[in-house]
């Protein structure tokens, strides 16, 4: 129970924030109406509790599935195995992602189904498993991690070439979106338990940047879904039918049989594959195997729950604060409010308190969490004030952020020490989380959708995919200035390169 009281304190300190915002925001400039409001405080609540259930699921049963999976898996020597694993398991585990369906709920909402849902987890799930599967390869003939994000760098530019605009700011965002709160954990715990095979310093260093690796298969995926399917000019638009509606509890109740038939659908294939592991290999005893079990139980109730006050009460919220703030003539104020939410999110975020603390361990305490924290959280509301600014002036796009953006982490990732590559990359996974995957994303299309000029699918997307690319630039200027320190301090700078 102490466990799952924790779970809650962080989840409530995640939500808690956003929500009071909008409460305030509420009494101030955008005035919404009782039966909106009690729906989106309802939502909150099936958030709050959902997600604290869900991550106590994963504790309890995806992530020991995931690091007795990544030990077997690299026991077997067998380089067969090793890609067979990596695709099946990459697949599965991306298709049961929450944060993804969300996204992919969101694209087939504003194209008018001209991109569909199942289309968009298909080909993520495609393109994780892939780069999953090429991120196996590397710990085990121990490659650098610098050059093969290099090179798939390289490849998504040379693609971009070739993928419609509305495609591209889906793409990065399908990227963070997918590294959400049932990917990263899976995947950090396959790393470790295929790099803890590995003796010494060169384990601790593969034990990171699979997600950053993973999460780009993501990207490639659906560009060369754009080009495939030859698709040019899309345009989408928002319901706005919302503010008509007076039903409080029905959209909940109608909301429900869906998403848990889909819930049921996404996860059955992790338990599939689970209850072969058991019978071939893990051949767990009784105790941990109930544990296990009951793990999965509260992954998918916890899974249903929160899914079902994301899409019933908490995103329309957000959409319709987005667009009244864009709808007011001084524009300054949806930038400050959007880098607000950035501000917000970041220094909620569970996960984060959890890099920031590893980071200081692995310094030496060279580099505190709080100086960590701060650069994170700086770098994200700086995102989020950045695409508030490209929806209000649409000669502003895309790439023009991040294309000098990864060229510049590309390039940090030669000079920084090697562990901090891997920590950088897989960051943009552990901010980009649930908070940014509904609420500001819905913030972001209501603003886009009230803009004169802006298209909601090119303006409204993209917000996730600069939240993603911050935390790797701040982490890696962190990592330069603990190169350093350490030089300065006489330490040797092998220890951490």
């Amino acid at each position: 129970m102490n466990i799952l009281f924790e779970k809650f304190k962080e989840v409530l300190v995640s939500v808690l924030p956003i929500t009071l915002i909008v409460v305030m925001l509420s009494f101030t400039l955008v005035p919404i109406d009782t039966p909106i409001m009690l729906r989106f405080l309802l939502g909150a609540f099936l958030i709050v509790v959902g997600l604290t259930i869900f991550l106590f699921g994963v504790d309890l049963g995806i992530t020991p599935i995931g690091s007795l999976m990544g030990t077997h898996i690299a026991k077997s020597n067998k380089v067969s195995i090793v890609i067979l694993s990596g695709l099946i398991l990459g697949f599965f585990i991306s298709v049961a992602e929450p944060d993804l369906h969300i996204l992919a709920g969101q694209v087939a909402l504003v194209s008018a189904n001209v991109i569909t849902k199942t289309e968009i987890i298909l080909c993520v799930s495609v393109g994780i498993a892939l780069l999953l599967t090429v991120g196996f390869l590397r710990i085990i003939y121990n490659k650098s991690l610098s050059l093969l994000l290099t090179l798939i760098y390289g490849v998504i530019l040379i693609v971009s070439f070739f993928s419609s605009q509305e495609f591209l700011a889906i793409s990065f965002d399908a990227s963070g979106a997918t590294t959400g709160a049932l990917t990263v954990p899976f995947i950090l715990a396959l790393a470790l338990g295929i790099s803890s095979l590995k003796k010494g310093k060169a384990s601790e260093d593969d034990s990171f940047g699979l997600v950053g690796i993973a999460s780009t298969g993501a990207i490639l995926a659906v560009m060369i879904m754009s080009v495939l399917k030859g698709t040019k000019e899309i345009s989408g638009s928002l319901d706005s039918s919302l503010s008509a509606s007076t039903a409080v509890i029905l959209p909940f109740i109608n909301k429900l049989p869906t998403i848990l038939y889909e819930v049921v659908l996404a996860l059955l294939p992790i338990v599939t594959i689970f209850i072969v592991f058991q019978v071939i290999s893990f051949k767990l005893k009784k105790k941990p195997l109930k544990r296990i079990i009951k793990g999965l139980v509260y992954t998918l109730i916890g899974l249903v729950l929160f899914l079902t006050g994301v899409n019933a009460g908490f995103m329309d919220v957000g959409t319709l604060v987005g667009y009244n703030i864009a709808s007011i003539d001084n524009k300054a104020v949806l930038i400050a409010i959007g880098a607000l939410l950035g501000l917000v999110v970041i220094l909620a975020e569970p996960a984060v308190y959890v890099l920031t603390k590893q980071i200081e361990d692995v310094t030496s305490g060279y580099l505190k969490r709080k100086v960590v924290l701060v650069a994170l959280s700086l770098g994200v509301s700086l995102a989020v004030g950045l695409s508030m600014l490209r929806i209000i002036v649409p000669e502003i796009k895309l790439w023009h952020y991040l294309l000098p953006g990864y060229i510049l982490a590309v390039v940090l990732s030669y000079l920084v020490p090697k562990l901090f590559v891997g920590m950088s990359f897989d960051s943009g996974g552990v901010s980009s989380g649930p908070m940014t995957a509904t609420f500001i994303l819905a913030f972001a299309q209501g603003a886009a959708e009230s803009i004169e000029g802006a298209n909601v699918l090119v303006d409204g997307f993209g917000l996730i995919a600069m939240v993603a690319l911050m935390p790797i630039i701040a982490l890696e200027i962190l990592g330069l200035i603990f190169k350093i320190k350490t030089v300065k301090g006489g330490l040797s700078e092998n220890e951490y390169s």
